[in-house]
């Protein structure tokens, strides 16, 4: 696996903070023109891929621009047959108060490095349909395209290297249309989990900076996927996949789950997703359940004529889990050390100006002991040896690993608020501010997690050690581009 090494990142360094204010004024300063920017287009529903022709679809008629975790056009700017294509492209500067001197950001998939420009994700692909054969694939590109592979240690069960062979791809996926009821849809390959609600794509969401509820749950299953609608309102699906967020499968025993979503107004969403599975390399005994539960209601909504506020939604979601077996006794300390996760988060949006700004505020909060869904420390804090850690050292566990056992303690919770100016459906600034904590040392402060230089190639002296403190304040500026 000598492949699996830290990719290094041509990056512009910024000098100050300050640049996050200038970015965002200037923004502010260009509203003037968004009138020529927007896209005159035909309103229709693009949340679902194209349906064969005299197919009946799911969801006809109803606007979910507004949901959370959901593509917010209204239609696409492409008329090409068979094809729907998408880009994206999604860059970001951040800046953490810590001033970590090797700029390393810690427990994040949508940030990796401070105080520089870096491209998060940039993707290329679409949803092809012809007759009732239908197929969907998208590239990424980016510092998501190693911070997320890197938490799957599935991949060092056996020869072939799938981080490498799965890196640059972010859904791919084949599968057939059944003209029953509203659809059913039979997929097999890469495609997006829906556990933890936020869209793996940061252009869909509300907040930039995911809460733990959605950073700590899988981002992607690799498996097989049944969506069956047998009404207009009312989907129900079934997945066997390799496991949770995992290219390969950590034991005999794959993953097995299903997803219920459910709308009765285009101002309610309704969603539960449960999964069972072995997830716990060599430990066949122990098993993970998980429930992840989300209600999403748009309670205020006006015109997109008329001034003042447009409308006002709100977003909650809350999961349980437990890990039982082989030492991991669950909720209770009776026949081992607790493994259990539970967590929620609540956000609030409020869309104004003809839906051309928008204001968040939200946070969320989250117990994990055994810290079995925690994103490790990077760096020198790498929690697993060799084999089971792809990105520490190369291979090998830091000199000071962050401990992973039943029964170890993590609780944390965070905060946040972002203000969003939108001057068409396909392009997004957003300015957003992150207060973070936990109960034990986690984030990366002002020594760095890497090393005493900051550099991954400074030898490790016996008195140095990570510098992990309990909280963190961040401040992000981002640029989501989707077309």
């Amino acid at each position: 696996m000598s492949n699996f090494t830290a990719i290094k990142y041509n990056t512009m360094r910024i000098s100050t903070p300050n640049i996050f204010l200038a970015a965002f004024l200037l923004a502010f300063s260009l509203n003037i023109f968004s009138q020529s920017l927007t896209t005159n287009l035909q309103s229709v529903q693009t949340s679902l891929p194209s349906m064969p022709p005299g197919s009946k679809v799911p969801l006809d008629g109803m606007d979910f621009t507004w949901l959370n975790g959901n593509d917010r056009r209204d239609s696409s700017v492409f008329k090409i047959p068979f094809f729907s294509p998408t880009i994206l492209v999604d860059v970001n500067a951040t800046h953490s108060f810590n001033n970590p001197i090797d700029h390393t950001v810690v427990g994040s998939t949508a940030l990796a490095r401070n105080d520089e420009m870096e491209v998060s994700a940039a993707a290329i692909g679409g949803d092809f349909n012809y007759g009732n054969a239908r197929g969907r694939i998208m590239t990424q590109f980016g510092t998501r395209s190693t911070i997320v592979p890197r938490n799957d240690y599935s991949a060092f069960r056996g020869q072939y290297d799938l981080p490498d062979a799965y890196r640059y791809i972010s859904e791919a996926y084949a599968g057939y249309h059944f003209n029953k009821w509203y659809g059913i849809n039979l997929d097999a390959g890469l495609f997006m989990s829906y556990i933890g609600l936020n869209s793996y794509y940061q252009a869909e969401n509300w907040e930039y900076q995911a809460s733990y509820t959605s950073d700590n749950t899988p981002w992607f299953f690799n498996g097989v996927r049944l969506q069956v609608f047998p009404t207009k309102k009312f989907k129900f699906e079934a997945w066997i996949i390799n496991g949770w967020q995992s290219y390969g499968s950590f034991n005999a025993l794959p993953g097995f789950g299903g997803n219920l979503t459910y709308c009765p107004t285009e101002n309610i969403k309704l969603i539960t997703n449960d999964y069972y599975g072995t997830d716990d390399a060599g430990l066949l005994g122990r098993k993970r359940i998980h429930s992840d539960n989300s209600f999403l209601y748009r309670y205020f909504h006006k015109s997109v004529q008329q001034k003042g506020i447009n409308q006002m939604a709100l977003s909650a979601t809350f999961d349980i889990g437990q890990d039982k077996g082989d030492g991991a006794d669950g909720f209770s300390n009776a026949n081992g050390h607790a493994d259990y996760f539970t967590s929620f988060m609540v956000y609030n949006r409020m869309w104004f100006a003809h839906k051309k700004w928008a204001w968040c505020i939200g946070g969320g909060w989250m117990t994990n002991p055994g810290r079995y869904l925690v994103l490790a420390p990077t760096g020198d804090a790498n929690p697993l040896p060799n084999p089971y850690n792809p990105t520490a050292n190369n291979g090998s566990a830091g000199t000071h690993p962050f401990s992973m056992n039943p029964g170890d303690p993590f609780t944390a919770w965070d905060c946040s608020t972002n203000i969003s100016w939108m001057p068409n459906q396909s392009i997004e600034f957003r300015l957003e501010w992150v207060h973070r904590q936990a109960n034990v040392g986690y984030f990366a402060g002002a020594g760095g997690v890497t090393s005493p230089t900051g550099f991954t190639n400074t030898s490790i002296p016996n008195n140095w050690s990570p510098d992990l403190v309990k909280s963190e304040d961040r401040v992000i500026v981002a640029v989501m581009f989707r077309l």
